[in-house]
């Protein structure tokens, strides 16, 4: 009775002893497949035929360990940067959404006020999408980097990546070379796309304004033109109930007071609107002297306003509607010119400098979220890498604007104006950086 009960035992415990048996070669056969052991075997060769003077096999042995560490880093290469990639590309999506909103909202007032149809609404919104994009793309550099690297650092990839003897330079080059990628994104966006966007959507705006010119003037306020300043009174439709203009774009001050008006289009090439003003009242003063002054009574007249009244620069391109080398070109033939002013160069050349510093400041962003990522990552590194990439954003944001002020009112270098937040930026990056390696 035993002797039939052993057979079976037997036939029991031999699938469990196979299955146990395979497990172990897959272990094992994962062991010898892994990085670690397949380097370890090759060093372990290399070392016993340089003792052996076997120079040949030595040699083949020194390739192979190359080749083996190149296929290595190319493949934590490709893993940092398609992590990098993806949470750039999530915190791209983030901004773009927060500027065109933004840009929505500023266009709203001027779409629903001048009754725009929905076909020129679209085609206005696509005028201003290159602005957006390359506003969106440095702040997503730096959000997104920060997080992702945050990420790494709380899950212990970083440590782990250290403790099998990679240097910080392999997840630095990825990192340095996404950037460089954005930024040239970026610049084409803001070189090339956006001045076209502008054009397109300042003539869009004008044929909106010649179509129904009404629309520009409302009711009890006052309008601010480039040399004109217009004081309206009740506007119904076409009609306007009184009408003050301030007026000196002849070189001489002008006061017009009129009574009702009536505003319509006029088919004079660039003339945006014309008025009927009744019971005019017109002051011509002399800037030269200002005692002197003629005064014109008129029951009626005939007032046309012209398109760079309304909007500027209409006759000549504005900085920001030009690319980098038509800027390059025109300061160049401004230098050659007499009675350019200090402000209207620095105007240009703030504008020039503008063009590459913001599209490439995702590089010193890039080389910002490295070192930073890896100090405060250690634990919640992904939150604390939102939190930090948009308190820095806003920073970055401030300082921009305020050197644009500062180079355009005060006259200061449009160069320092506009770089100076993208080398303070660059060098906390270099110096956090340098005192990673030193530990």
């Amino acid at each position: 009775m035993d002797n039939g009960l052993l057979p079976e035992a037997d036939m029991q415990g031999r699938p469990a002893a196979k299955k146990t048996i395979v497990l172990s070669l897959r272990n094992a056969a994962g062991k010898v497949m892994s990085f670690s052991f397949h380097r370890s075997f090759l060093l372990l060769c290399l070392n016993h035929y340089r003792k052996t003077n076997n120079y040949e096999k030595a040699r083949l042995y020194e390739e192979k360990l190359a080749d083996y560490d190149y296929i290595k880093t190319d493949v934590l290469t490709k893993y940092f940067s398609k992590e990098l990639f993806i949470y750039f590309f999530i915190c791209f999506l983030f901004f773009f959404v927060v500027f065109f909103v933004n840009q929505i909202l500023l266009m709203a007032e001027t779409i629903l006020r001048m009754r725009v149809p929905v076909g020129s609404v679209l085609r206005l919104i696509v005028y201003c999408l290159p602005g957006v994009i390359a506003q969106s793309s440095p702040f997503a550099t730096l959000v997104g980097f920060l997080m992702c690297l945050g990420r790494m650092v709380t899950d212990n990839e970083i440590l782990i990546l250290r403790a099998s003897g990679q240097r910080y330079a392999v997840i630095l080059k990825p990192v340095i070379v996404i950037g460089l990628l954005i930024s040239v994104f970026s610049f084409v966006m803001n070189d090339y796309f956006l001045p076209l966007g502008t054009l397109n959507y300042n003539k869009m705006r004008r044929q909106i304004v010649a179509s129904n010119p009404a629309v520009e003037l409302e009711s009890n306020s006052i309008k601010k033109m480039n040399n004109s300043v217009f004081v309206i009174g009740d506007v119904e439709g076409t009609s306007v109930s009184d009408l003050v203009l301030f007026d000196s774009s002849s070189g001489s001050q002008r006061l017009i007071i009129s009574g009702e008006s009536n505003v319509k289009k006029s088919s004079d090439k660039g003339v945006i609107m014309s008025m009927d003003l009744n019971d005019s009242l017109v002051y011509l003063l002399d800037r030269q002297h200002p005692k002197n002054y003629d005064v014109i009574e008129a029951e009626t007249m005939h007032l046309n306003v012209f398109e760079d009244t309304v909007i500027e620069y209409t006759g000549d391109i504005a900085p920001h509607e030009m690319t980098s080398y038509d800027l390059a070109k025109k300061i160049r033939d401004m230098k050659g010119q007499e009675g350019i002013s200090h402000k209207k160069m620095n105007r240009y050349k703030l504008e020039f400098n503008k063009k590459f510093s913001v599209p490439f400041g995702s590089i010193f962003f890039a080389l910002l979220a490295f070192p930073l990522a890896l100090v405060f990552g250690k634990k919640d590194g992904q939150t604390l890498g939102l939190i930090f990439g948009i308190i820095i954003s806003v920073l970055y944001w401030s300082a921009t604007i305020i050197g644009q002020m500062f180079g355009l009112r005060g006259g200061y270098s449009g160069f320092w104006m506009m770089w100076t937040p993208n080398f303070v930026i660059g060098f906390f990056g270099i110096r956090l950086y340098l005192r990673l390696r030193r530990k």
